[in-house]
């Protein structure tokens, strides 16, 4: 990778190497961005922890580098590894998943443009459109992104991105990416994919038409619920510019150290997804025939609606399962506050179980929308312990 030039205020450029191409997921995932040290030959590339660096004269930037915001040999390292398990063109971390998705919408959009958004989709995005983009004039409206028609409907002459999350958060609804990806072309707009829940081991949206991918690098990327982080990667070399610019402009950039954290996860990431994903099935077998519960959300059954399109283009079905109650709302809240095992908190993507409430918690700004919750829903984040033990643990919660 090299820098754009030497000139006061350059910035660096970040772009997957053309020689990752060929190589095997879980080998990019070790080595993508991953040089060893020259100096002292560390395997580890190192925390970068500074702010300013020494430029050799005026404008004499050595590799690129002059001030973190701009770049740091940390964060370089991070984003040209989530450059290249994307299959994308350019990587940018940034110091939140909601970070990320500002930038992003200000950089597509100006007051008077208009965005398709999900009937199904992570509370604090939902928040960024209703509470945040809406005041600076941006217009939105809600679609079933699982029904390419529905978006059709939904574009209108002001629409400038399609948003989707697939699978969603909460309900674990499907998306067709490359469906919705033709539909949005045929449109002029643009789509992004929120690929939060799938992570790239398990999906990858650039591939399937996708503009632009969206992660919150808390989650699964980092894996072990000690950093918080996103992340943008896109196929177009002129919008990454486009994002890089609104990046430094903005601001929200993520630390060297949260940096290294998440490169560390990503090494880690396939194996933590076989994991997650076995785990994730047989639990949700187990409560497609319990008694309590009235329904399971996971797209890895057949029954899912959006199974045969899971099928088509995820390599599994990750970690997430989502279910409701007998008994309403009081009787989840129950499940919940009785588990043992899985631990009562919000966020996802772990290696420890977490269960949730999400009419409660984590999408709590969405009620009263056309995206609340139902009341009687319980979340789970399937960690990698013994699956024995969390199918006891979920069999005790709801005895």
């Amino acid at each position: 990778m090299a820098g754009i030039g030497n000139r006061p205020g350059a910035l660096r450029s970040v772009h997957m190497s053309d020689s990752h191409i060929s190589q095997h997921f879980e080998t990019l995932a070790i080595h993508a961005g991953n040089t060893a040290d020259p100096q002292t030959g560390a395997v580890v590339p190192p925390i970068y922890q500074v702010s300013t660096y020494k430029q050799d004269g005026v404008g004499g930037l050595r590799g690129g580098y002059e001030y973190s915001r701009s770049a740091n040999p940390t964060r370089t390292a991070l984003e040209e590894n989530l450059a290249a398990l994307e299959g994308g063109r350019r990587g940018l971390a940034f110091a939140s998943g909601l970070a990320a998705e500002d930038t992003l919408l200000r950089t597509l959009l100006t007051p008077g443009d208009h965005v398709v958004i999900p009937n199904d989709a992570y509370g604090g995005t939902f928040r960024l459109f209703a509470k945040v983009a809406t005041r600076w004039g941006v217009e939105w409206s809600v679609a079933d992104t699982s029904d390419p028609a529905a978006v059709r409907a939904a574009i209108t002459p002001k629409t400038k991105a399609v948003w989707v999350e697939t699978p969603s958060n909460p309900l674990l609804g499907i998306t067709d990416i490359a469906a919705v990806a033709q539909v949005a072309h045929d449109a002029g707009v643009k789509l992004v994919v929120d690929n939060t829940f799938a992570t790239p081991y398990l999906q990858q949206p650039l591939s399937l038409g996708a503009d632009v991918v969206v992660h919150s690098l808390t989650k699964y990327m980092g894996g072990h619920s000690d950093v918080v982080g996103g992340a943008l990667i896109v196929s177009d070399p002129g919008l990454g510019e486009e994002l890089a610019y609104h990046q430094n402009a903005m601001g929200a950039v993520a630390g060297p150290f949260d940096s290294w954290l998440v490169l560390r996860g990503t090494k880690t990431l396939a194996v933590r997804m076989d994991r997650h994903s076995e785990n994730a099935t047989k639990i949700a077998d187990m409560l497609t025939r319990h008694p309590r519960v009235t329904g399971v959300c996971y797209p890895g059954l057949p029954e899912h609606p959006g199974h045969d399109v899971a099928v088509k283009q995820m390599k599994a079905f990750g970690g997430m399962v989502s279910f409701r109650v007998e008994g309403g709302e009081a009787a989840a809240v129950e499940v919940c506050n009785r588990a043992k095992i899985f631990t009562l908190g919000e966020s996802l993507g772990g290696v420890e179980s977490l269960i949730e409430h999400p009419g409660r918690m984590t999408h709590a700004s969405a009620a009263g929308s056309p995206l609340e919750v139902p009341a009687d829903l319980v979340r789970l984040s399937v960690g990698i312990e013994n699956v024995d033990d969390l199918l006891e643990d979920l069999k005790q919660a709801l005895a």
